[in-house]
């Protein structure tokens, strides 16, 4: 045997091209090195080129994401449309196919320390949720967390996992030294509108007491009630449950809007409908002929909610992240 030849081959580093090219040659089954866990999702680890990814036409100019893919499983997730740049389907391989991003941390903080970085916003968390379970095996969130605090980066962090209370010393520390806003996503306190809607979340008054937490600790934290998803969500009874309940808990402020649908995440939201919602097909068919719902139906439901953030007390905003227009008129529609 030659001194040189290796007992077994490298392999090169598996990025997410690979993973896309992986899934396309061979499926799920080609990713032989993957981790299966005990919540039966699939974890592959890649490594990254870059941390921070440039956005336009936001409030913040840049976003984070140590993980693709997620969880949390929550049928109208925007996020749901980016899978088949990996070559995974927007159904169920986004919520059982995660890639982990091991070497993120470090990927981050070469990038923060480059001379031209002008500590900008970032956004923590807006293809995938940051604190899903994996996270508190991975840690990757914290890490970051703290990489932004060294570089004094200011930080919102968007997320349904209570896990987050975890690292309030090291969002306190962030706060210190630059800002630091979490916006905790509460769409609804109903019960069936919830484990129907967002299957592989913690239960809402659960991330509500996450919320108070991140406040007695001094967090700048509020609730966003997105998405407000029409007929399953959007009674005013509904609304108002969950308005008073943020507020008990304490919530800086409050932002909400009304779900939009999109590439393969409206696929897969409508196939969801027509299997627990069969009644509501033929009204979202008219009311989503396009991404949105027509503005004078989200001006309506933007308008209820107004009107009980009022009643309750609570702050209208969500700290730089967009916010819907004031609606003028009351509330006309049934859903």
């Amino acid at each position: 045997m030659a001194e040189n030849q290796l007992l077994f081959p490298l392999r090169p580093p598996t990025t997410t091209r690979v993973v896309a090219n992986l899934v396309r040659e061979r499926g799920i089954e080609g990713l032989d090195e993957a981790l299966r866990r005990a919540d039966q999702a699939t974890y592959q680890e890649v490594t990254c080129r870059s941390a921070l990814n440039r956005v336009r036409g936001m409030p913040f100019g840049w976003t984070i994401n140590p993980y693709r893919g997620c969880t949390h499983a929550c049928h109208y997730c925007y996020a749901r449309r980016y899978q088949p740049q990996f070559e995974l389907d927007s159904d169920d391989q986004f919520s059982s196919v995660i890639l982990v991003k091991t070497n993120f941390v470090d990927v981050l903080r070469r990038e923060l320390a480059s001379p031209r970085w002008m500590r900008e916003q970032v956004a923590v968390g807006t293809a995938t949720d940051v604190y899903q379970p994996i996270e508190g095996h991975y840690k990757l969130t914290r890490r970051a967390l703290e990489a932004l605090a060294d570089f004094r980066t200011p930080a919102g962090i968007v997320t349904k996992g209570p896990l987050c209370v975890r690292d309030i010393d090291v969002m306190q520390e962030l706060s210190r030294r630059s800002s630091c806003t979490v916006y905790v996503s509460v769409p609804t306190v109903d019960e069936e509108a919830w484990a129907k809607l967002e299957p592989g979340t913690a239960h809402p008054l659960q991330r509500l007491r996450a919320v108070r937490q991140l406040r007695d600790a001094g967090i700048d934290v509020g609730v966003l009630m997105n998405p407000i998803v029409p007929g399953i969500s959007s009674h005013h009874a509904q609304l108002e449950r969950t308005v008073k309940a943020i507020a008990a808990h304490g919530a800086a402020f409050v932002g909400a809007n009304v779900m939009f649908l999109e590439g393969g995440t409206r696929e897969h939201f409508m196939k969801f409908l027509s299997r627990e919602y069969p009644q509501l097909v033929d009204g979202y068919q008219q009311l989503y002929p396009r991404k949105y719902a027509p503005d004078a139906y989200r001006s309506e439901v933007r308008a209820m909610v107004d009107l009980l953030q009022k009643k309750y007390g609570l702050s209208r905003g969500t700290r730089g992240a967009a916010t819907p227009d004031r609606a003028a008129n009351q509330p006309r529609f049934s859903w």
